[in-house]
C-alpha cells in the first residue's frame, strides 16, 4: 500500500527519536528549500540536524497532521533536553518533499481556562468545506489580526463555545479581545503585519503570518478548527525569526 505524504512526514520526524536514516529519503536533496534559518539546505542539513538531536534522547509525537494538496501541515510535541510545541510545513514534488518551513516554540504551562497547547480533536471533518473554511480564517486574520478590527470577532467566532490554547489567552471572545487589544501608546502588543500562507483540510485551517510581538520581528502560526461557518478552537506557536546574520540559508523564514 503506497504511504501517504503525511505518512512520509510522520515517519522522517519519527526518525529523530528513533534514529532510522531510511526515512530521510522522502527529502529530495536536489531540490530541497529549507527554510527555517537555523538549519543548512539539503537532506544533508537534515541529517546533521538529526544527529545532532538525537543525542539529547529525544521524544518525537505528532499530535495531529494534514494534507493540502502538495503540502502537509503537523502540530508537534518534542522533547529535544527541555519540550517544544511546532508546526511542520512540507511541500511535495513528485512524492518527494522539496521545501520546508517551521515554527517553533518552548511548551508552557496549562491556560487559564485548563487547556495545553495541543490537546482537542486531532481529526479533520467537513471535507467538503474545505475551501469555505480556509476563506472564513483568511478573512478573520486579515480584518481582525492585520487590520486590527478587533470589534469585528463575533463576525467570525462562535462567542459561546470558543476554546483558546494559547497559554496566556482563557477560552471565550472576550479574553481574545483583550489580548488583541493590548498595548502602550496605541502600539498593539501583538501586531500581525502579513499573511503568507492558508493551508487547511475540511475543519482545520493553518495560517502563517509575519509581524511582531512585543516588537520583535515574529512569525505566527495560528491553526483553527472551524464548525459551522465559525472559528471554535485555536492553537498557535510565535517564534522570534533571528537576525540575517545568523541564518544558515538564505531562503528567508517565510
Amino acid at each position: 500500500m503506497t504511504k501517504s505524504n503525511k505518512d512520509k512526514i510522520r515517519d522522517l520526524l519519527k526518525s529523530i527519536e528513533t534514529g532510522d536514516p531510511g526515512p530521510i529519503a522522502v527529502v529530495n536533496e536536489a531540490k530541497y528549500i529549507q527554510h527555517n534559518p537555523q538549519t543548512h539546505e539539503g537532506s544533508e542539513g537534515l541529517a546533521h540536524l538529526f544527529q545532532r538531536l538525537s543525542k539529547t534522547g529525544p521524544r518525537v509525537n505528532m499530535v495531529r497532521a494534514f494534507e493540502d494538496g502538495d503540502y502537509v501541515f503537523a502540530h508537534m510535541e518534542y522533547d529535544f533536553a527541555s519540550r517544544k510545541i511546532c508546526f511542520e510545513v512540507f511541500r511535495f514534488q513528485d512524492g518527494q518533499a522539496v521545501e520546508h518551513w517551521d515554527n517553533i516554540q518552548e511548551r508552557q504551562d496549562l491556560n487559564p481556562s485548563g487547556h495545553s497547547m495541543v490537546d482537542g480533536p486531532v481529526q479533520a471533518t467537513d471535507l467538503g468545506r474545505t475551501e469555505e473554511n480556509r476563506a472564513l480564517v483568511r478573512a478573520f486574520v486579515d480584518t481582525v489580526l492585520v487590520a486590527g478590527q478587533v470589534e469585528r470577532l463575533s463576525e467570525f467566532i462562535d462567542e459561546t463555545s470558543y476554546i483558546e490554547h494559547n497559554p496566556r489567552i482563557a477560552d471565550g471572545a472576550a479574553s481574545l479581545s483583550s489580548a488583541l487589544n493590548a498595548g502602550d501608546g496605541g502600539q498593539r502588543h501583538i501586531n500581525y503585519q502579513q499573511v503568507h500562507r492558508v493551508l487547511a483540510e475540511g475543519s482545520f485551517v493553518l495560517c502563517v503570518s509575519e509581524g511582531l510581538m512585543h516588537g520583535a520581528h515574529s512569525a505566527f502560526y495560528d491553526l483553527f478548527r472551524v464548525e459551522n461557518g465559525r472559528i471554535v478552537e485555536h492553537w498557535d506557536t510565535t517564534e522570534t525569526v533571528v537576525p540575517q546574520s545568523e541564518w544558515k540559508n538564505d531562503n528567508g523564514k517565510f
